[in-house]
């Protein structure tokens, strides 16, 4: 067709092969259009079909054609290819909106047209020459500009069809082509690794001394590289100043004078004058003959450095500060220590100046001045200032002290006697002055002389005692409260150095001076509990309330108890128990007195005044003797810091008072078991029988008693008694248990049954029967019993780690992986099945998807302490630093988390902070066994003996019970009846360093 508008149908070409063929559908023409059928799977080729009208002239056959491999243009005239910033525009982000304000009209992508423009297709048809090709036509799409029908898309859907068909015939060929063309390509050009794999696996057979002898590899820069040469500064010596003097200067003859005086003197004595009028200069040169005198430059030298060492030489003690043999290498002594700029020293210079001119007996501005002399270096300008301050403020204390302070020695003592004749009343001058002697009896003699001037003082009085012997101290000390009576301290001190009967009279007669003070009392009591008279110590704290209320004092609380925490330290205990029992109930509500008291008592524990708090606990179970929450306070507080005989005692009386409190029978009987007296343990638990009839804590200890003790028949029959009398799942579980240690499987079977028709829903049972089936390698029994105990209980967490193990056991991975993803869904955010989960990948060698299950658990349970200790081992070693450092962010608290980052440390051998935080953990959550069975094994590698038993003490006396690698250990049947410490080296050696 040739011409205008023409329209035309859709044409479908068929062959013999499959259905396929392309369909153009119908369209209205509006120029020349020049287009190719493409053929279909089976169907013959249509070449082209179309209509022209200007395509007359002559084209070149290479335009729009690809250029052929590996042509660069201009190659051929030596040129090379090379690409500019014009070729490619300005460096512009991908994002960065573009900004053609300047663009013609309508062609703008900012401002008010865009949305014009965006609303309009601009999208042009290329119909350029060199944009078509007589067998493909033309590149862009030609009906691009036209609405898009429905038509379109069912024809853009045929195509897909084909496109899809077509790639699904030649996938798998395609495919096995572009392998072998890849293998092919390796084999050509192999990686440099695999060029040397041979050569490594050759490293193995290299010995240490050749590979020592392999020389170094050798630098390859050049030697001015190698050896760059800094820039040095080297001063110049005279000669070359005397040399260069006369440059310039044009000399014809030699001067007679100087062949006749033998070189540079001239023959006037005085060296550098010149015999010419007005030709003198006091400089160094003269510019009539450009002479150097050496002798002058070394004057001058010396004297400079004089006046630096004389500026720096001496400090405030008198002292050199300036080593005369290497002042050179003490330049620290000549920097100013000021920080300030010099600007700013000026200024307050100034200002301070003027402060001294305005108000010149004003004495702070004396002082400052000095003080800025003295931080800028000008000490004997400072002195100068100091000395004259003295002038105009004579009867300024802090302006003499100051002077004494900035004179050296001898003068400062000249300085203070000058003081004392303007104030001779001054207290601190006087100090001031014994402190500027050396020898004692000096001392002596000025603080006596000052006690004559000011005899009330108490601070000469304190200073003149303590150069005293304790004899000659008693005697100044009697006159000292004369002069000084209403001093505490000079009372309490004559006190002490007096016998007992004379401290006595002496606290007396300090009572009746000063009967406001309770340390006069608290001293008097001390002194009547060190001479055994403690009846009177109550009596004397009685009295010293009743007095001290009497004179308007009040009473404070704290200030008593902290008074009895240091009688506690000074060993007075029957004074510390006396002024608690006297003030603990002061100034306190009746219904905060419990809460309160127990407050104080753990407060005199943290301060280590445990009498204090044996006191408090003491007095609180007068008050509330029937409260077991006391009663087992104070018994913990006699576990931890008493003796046994304290705690049995204590526990005695506990029982009495609250007959029905199990935990404190318990307790007692515990107690004597492990301290050897069984016989007072069976008295105590059956006198608690007695009290607490089919108790089933009493039961069990019972039984624990004597099956700790070897007495199996004993404790078979209490079992039995328990059943009948007092039946309940831990009965059970614990008869079950004991035939299973003592090897009596069916009888331990029978008894499950039995208990599993009564307890179903105890979770413990099934555990039980599962594990005992599995011990006797019964797998099908073992897998019904867990999952029948599912079927009850499942929320039972460790059922299901049990059925999963065991599939694991038996090569079951997909099926052990099945039940975990089941209990996942039965149990959701549970951390300990993900845990499991994850582990259970590991094991397994697929490490990917052990990281991907626990980016999922820590996504369902972000708080989880336990996961994200395992997530830190699962990272690199290079990214478990940052792992832990979002775990603490998570679970600051947590102890697993904390003992995660001790083994951190401790792999990266940085043993000290692994201590710390091993003792952290322990700290956090002393019932954790893995935190303590880490902490010995660190020890073990890294500490010493005494670290390693300070460990195991702490253990045993935490008794831990919980943690993964404990529970392992010390619920195995085989180790039914070792203690803590043991069970702490067998877990211990159980772990291996593989973190």
């Amino acid at each position: 067709m040739v011409g205008g508008a023409a329209s035309y149908g859709a044409f479908c070409f068929r062959g013999t092969g499959e259905a396929g063929g392309n369909c153009f559908l119908r369209r209205n023409l509006k120029s020349s259009v020049v287009f190719r059928l493409w053929p279909g799977p089976g169907s013959f080729p249509l070449l082209a079909f179309g209509v022209t009208v200007a395509m007359n002239k002559k084209k070149k056959p290479f335009l729009g054609m690809p250029a052929p491999l590996g042509y660069v243009p201009g190659l051929g005239r030596g040129a090379t290819g090379f690409t500019t910033r014009s070729d490619i525009g300005p460096a512009r982000d991908a994002n960065d909106p573009v900004d053609d304000r300047h663009a013609p009209p309508g062609k703008r992508t900012v401002g008010d047209q865009m949305k014009k423009s965006q609303a309009a297709d601009d999208d042009d048809e290329d119909l350029n020459d060199t944009n078509y090709d007589e067998f493909n036509g033309y590149a862009g799409s030609l009906f691009s500009s036209g609405p898009y029908e429905k038509d379109d898309e069912e024809a853009d859907a045929i195509y897909a069809a084909l496109d899809k068909r077509m790639d699904e015939r030649r996938k798998e060929r395609r495919e096995q082509r572009e392998k072998e063309e890849i293998e092919k390509y390796r084999m050509e050009r192999p990686k440099i690794q695999q060029q040397f794999s041979d050569l490594k696996r050759k490293l193995a057979e290299v010995t240490e001394e050749e590979w020592l002898s392999i020389p170094e590899v050798g630098d390859a820069r050049n030697k001015r590289q190698r050896n760059p040469r800094y820039e040095k500064l080297t001063p110049v010596p005279d000669s070359f100043f005397a040399k260069h003097l006369q440059t310039g200067e044009n000399h014809t003859s030699v001067d007679p004078r100087q062949t006749q005086f033998g070189g540079l003197n001239t023959p006037y004595p005085g060296g550098l004058n010149t015999p010419y009028p007005g030709g003198m200069t006091p400089g160094l040169m003269t510019p009539g003959t450009g002479e150097l005198d050496m002798r002058k430059i070394g004057q001058a030298r010396n004297t400079l450095m004089d006046m630096r060492l004389s500026q720096v030489s001496d400090s405030v003690s008198g002292q050199t500060v300036v080593d005369p043999k290497g002042y050179l290498t003490d330049l620290n002594s000549m920097i100013p220590t000021h920080g300030g700029d010099i600007n700013d020293i000026k200024k307050a210079r100034l200002l301070l100046k003027s402060v001294r001119e305005t108000n010149p007996h004003h004495p702070p501005a004396w002082i400052a001045s000095a003080r800025l002399e003295e931080v800028t270096g000008k000490l004997q300008v400072a002195r100068n200032l100091i000395m004259k301050g003295t002038e105009m403020c004579p009867k300024s204390e802090d302006v003499w002290l100051e002077a004494a302070r900035l004179q050296p020695g001898d003068t400062a003592k000249a300085v203070v006697a000058q003081a004392v004749r303007h104030l001779p009343q001054s207290v601190r001058i006087y100090i001031r002055a014994a402190e500027l002697e050396t020898d004692i009896r000096a001392k002596k003699r000025v603080l006596r002389k000052a006690l004559e001037h000011v005899p009330n003082s108490v601070r000469l009085w304190k200073a003149a005692v303590e150069l005293e012997e304790p004899e000659d101290a008693r005697i100044m000390l009697s006159r000292a409260v004369e002069c000084c009576p209403t001093s505490v301290e000079l009372w309490l001190a004559l006190a002490r150095l007096e016998t007992y009967e004379n401290a006595r009279k002496v606290l007396n007669k300090a009572r009746e001076n000063i009967p406001t003070d309770r340390h006069i009392w608290i001293t008097a009591a001390k002194l009547e509990e060190a001479n055994g008279n403690t009846q009177m110590v109550e009596k004397i704290i009685d009295r010293a309330i009743t007095s001290l209320r009497a004179n308007g004092v009040e009473i404070n609380r704290e200030q008593w108890i902290q008074d009895a925490e240091e009688c506690d330290k000074a060993g007075s205990v029957a004074t510390c128990q006396a002024v608690m029992r006297a003030v603990i109930g002061i100034g306190i509500e009746e219904e905060d007195r419990k809460h309160t008291w127990m407050e104080d008592a753990d407060s005199c524990v943290a301060h280590n005044a445990l009498e204090c708090a044996r006191a408090i606990y003491a007095y609180a179970l007068q008050v509330f003797p029937s409260k077991k929450s006391v009663w087992l306070r104070a018994a913990y507080f006699e576990k931890n810091h008493g003796t046994r005989e304290s705690l049995e005692a204590l526990l005695q009386r506990a029982v009495a008072h609250c007959p029905k409190a199990e935990v404190l029978w318990l307790m007692g009987a515990k107690s004597k078991w492990l301290a050897g007296d069984v016989p007072a343990a069976r008295s105590i638990l059956a006198l608690a029988f007695q009290a607490n009839p089919n108790s089933e804590e009493i039961w069990l200890a019972a039984v624990k008693l004597e099956s700790e003790n070897n007495e199996y028949e004993r404790a078979r029959r209490l079992l039995a008694k328990a059943r009948s009398s007092a039946p309940t799942a831990r009965v059970f579980m614990k008869s079950v248990k004991l035939e299973w240690v003592l090897g009596n499987l069916v009888a331990a079977q029978e008894l499950c049954e039995e208990a599993l028709k009564h307890y179903e829903d105890f979770p413990k049972l099934w555990m039980m029967k599962g594990q005992i089936e599995e011990q006797e390698e019964l797998v099908e029994k073992a897998r019904e019993a867990y999952n029948q105990g599912l079927k009850k209980c499942p929320h039972s967490t460790p059922l299901w780690l049990l059925l999963s193990r065991l599939e694991e056991k038996v090569g079951q991975l997909t099926r052990a992986r099945a039940i975990l993803e089941k209990s996942r869904l039965k149990n959701p955010k549970n951390p300990g099945l993900w845990l499991e989960s994850v582990r259970l990948e590991y094991r397994a060698g697929l490490k990917n998807i052990a990281s991907t299950l626990m980016a999922k658990a820590l996504q369902e349970c972000p708080n989880s302490g336990v996961l994200w200790s395992e997530a830190i081992f699962l990272e690199a070693r290079p990214q478990r630093k940052t792992k832990s450092v979002d775990a603490l962010k998570k679970c600051e608290h947590d102890p697993h988390v904390l003992l995660a980052v001790a083994k951190l440390f401790w792999s990266e051998r940085k043993i000290t902070k692994a201590r710390e935080w091993f003792h952290r953990t322990v700290k956090i959550d002393s019932d954790l066994g893995d935190a303590w069975a880490f902490f010995y094994k660190f020890e073990l590698q890294h500490g010493t003996e005494e670290q390693r038993e300070e460990v195991r003490r702490r253990c045993e006396n935490a008794e831990p019970r919980h943690g993964e690698l404990w529970c392992a250990t010390s619920k195995d049947i085989a180790n039914w009846q070792r203690k803590i410490g043991e069970i702490l080296v067998l877990v211990a050696a159980r772990i291996k360093n593989t973190f």
